[in-house]
């Protein structure tokens, strides 16, 4: 792929912080159109599979919709129709909260934990596979990343 700037064809960029935060959303995107490719057969998207991850960390646990919400990596996501699209392909389920009926628990279904449990090993080789790094370089990458976000 190469440089930003032969990415997106633009000569310069007006500052380093500049081409930073448009280095960071190009690379974002390109990183979702990997996971994307990855989950299209299975009829999920890299947020759907978010919520299931989330669901699966919580071992047993079920968490409610806010709760998931909170913990998403896309903070724009609806974690309400995610959890829609994820109940109507039995792989999470709802249930009233006995302690507060107006509350939901989402749980994830055995169905959605054998999935992640084949995805695992794929998500792990297209990680691999899409980042054209190191290890050492991804670790001093995670290192910048967690310092960019103060």
């Amino acid at each position: 792929m190469g440089s930003i700037e032969v990415a997106i064809q633009q000569a310069e960029f007006k500052d380093v912080y500049t081409k930073g935060v448009v280095n960071l959303l190009y690379t974002h995107s390109y990183m979702v159109g990997y996971q994307s490719a990855l989950f299209k057969p299975y009829e999920l998207s890299p947020e759907q599979y978010n919520v299931l991850r989330i669901l699966r960390g919580q071992q047993g646990q079920p968490a409610t919709v806010a709760a998931i919400q909170e913990r998403m990596l896309n903070k724009m996501s609806n974690a309400s129709r995610l959890i829609d699209k994820l109940q109507a392909k039995d792989l999470v389920k709802r249930d009233a909260c006995p302690a507060n009926r107006r509350q939901v628990d989402v749980a994830i279904t055995e169905k959605g934990g054998q999935l992640l449990e084949l995805l695992e090993k794929q998500v792990t080789e297209v990680n691999r596979t899409a980042m054209h790094l190191t290890e050492e370089e991804v670790v001093q990458l995670n290192v910048l990343l967690d310092k960019l976000r103060g």
